[in-house]
């Protein structure tokens, strides 16, 4: 089919999704839960197909981004499921009053409509995806990235045989077939039918909707994102959490990127964060992670010399950037300057120092003596996300099933007139 086809027939279906009760649209995303995990060897072979397509083209961390397991495919199932148990917006009130002609107006959730996103390497984002759109009454229309469109296209089709087992339109789940750049623009000016666009991928590919989308578009975020170790910093705790947020998965957008510490604790640290980043992880077999040094740094651990562009670069990779700075303000100053205004985080024990960091960083997630790899929908109690946005209008932070419905008012009288 093309694209307008799609969209066309996915413009037709919100009005039969929009009117179902919660009970059935918490039906329908068991039945697809369970037609994903019945598929399982279907989509395992698909991805298979999409792996060896890429093996040696992209890098490893990209490739494991992209490979699907059976244990992922069972988490995906469980992700809709979760999804079941949040409470559905749609219909909520959430605000009334009663004015002086008798009239009373009431403020109700709505779902958006067509709720359409072009993504990259994660076939995961298909499943989380369809299953927030549809809990919050959104048809969906997706468009992968063409390295994973084996893998996205077998995970639809699952999803489609649970919604048919429930008698329901399989054009409430959309994926659409051309993955060239003209097929993504056409999404992105296809004012009659796209509601909302969401981009989920990298700098380029957000830019991209952003400068071209006649559509509503939100921003997500490309992740910079940094930690801050200040000279008040519990060391142990410091090395914890900055290994975390490095390296239990460096390919995500809530992965650090650039670490700043203190000049007051840098000797004594700094040794300690190259033995646990390096040597200890090359003693124990995990790749070591490339430390890109500022001058001060370099001076006493010795690295890879950062240039400038290290620090606005999202590394997606086991790298990690590196600056010594004076203090918080000068902490809070560079991350205003290079930041992407996703997750940023301080580790300190000065309840002053991290008063002042929580304001003065501007991002969607600002954190105190924890990771920067928290902010996920489901670590936050949304359920799965389907995107974290690091715009101010109309959402922020992960995209859980609230923000993907709008508001419209609903007047009730006995007959008056104006």
């Amino acid at each position: 089919m093309t694209t307008l086809e799609i969209l066309q027939g996915a413009k037709r279906a919100t009005r039969a999704l929009s009117m179902l009760s919660t009970k059935e649209k918490d039906a329908a995303l068991l039945s697809m839960a369970d037609a994903l995990e019945a598929d399982t060897e279907e989509i395992l072979r698909a991805n298979e197909e999409d792996v060896q397509a890429v093996t040696g083209i992209m890098n490893p961390v990209m490739v494991d981004r992209l490979r699907l397991t059976r244990a992922r495919i069972a988490a995906m199932a469980n992700g809709i499921r979760e999804v079941v148990d949040l409470p559905d917006p749609v219909g909520r009130v959430t605000d009334s009053f009663t004015r002086p002609s008798g009239i009373r107006v009431e403020k109700t959730r709505v779902p958006m409509g067509v709720v359409a996103m072009i993504y990259e390497s994660r076939p995961n984002v298909t499943s989380d995806a369809a299953a927030l759109s549809l809990k919050s009454g959104n048809v969906c229309v997706l468009r992968g990235g063409k390295e994973a469109y084996r893998s996205s296209y077998a995970i639809v089709c699952a999803l489609r045989k649970g919604l048919r087992k429930c008698g329901l339109p399989e054009t409430f789940v959309n994926m659409l077939e051309d993955t060239t750049r003209a097929g993504a623009n056409e999404l992105m000016t296809a004012v009659e039918y796209v509601d909302l666009l969401i981009p989920r991928g990298g700098a380029g590919l957000i830019r991209a909707c952003v400068e071209n989308a006649k559509v509503p578009c939100i921003q997500t975020g490309t992740g910079i994102c940094h930690v801050y170790v200040d000279e008040d910093a519990d060391l142990d705790m410091a090395l914890d959490i900055i290994e975390n947020a490095k390296t239990s998965r460096p390919s995500v957008c809530n992965a650090e990127e650039v670490c700043l510490v203190n000049r007051k604790i840098a000797n004594a640290f700094l040794p300690r964060l190259k033995q646990r980043l390096s040597e200890d992880r090359i003693a124990r077999g995990d790749t070591p992670v490339e430390l890109r040094t500022d001058r001060e740094a370099y001076a006493i651990i010795g690295g890879t010399p950062a240039t400038d562009a290290d620090f606005d670069t999202e590394f997606l990779n086991y790298i990690l950037a590196i600056k010594v700075v004076a203090d918080v303000k000068e902490a809070v100053e560079h991350i205003a300057t290079h930041s992407t205004h996703h997750s940023d985080a301080i580790v300190t024990e000065n309840s002053t120092h991290a008063r002042y960091f929580t304001a003065a960083v501007d991002s969607a997630a600002v954190y105190v003596n924890a990771s920067t790899r928290f902010t996920d929908g489901g670590e936050f109690g949304l359920g799965c996300e389907i995107g974290i946005s690091t715009q101010k209008l109309h959402a922020r932070g992960p995209m859980g099933l609230e923000e993907l419905t709008t508001y419209k008012y609903v007047i009730r009288g006995n007959g008056q007139i104006r």
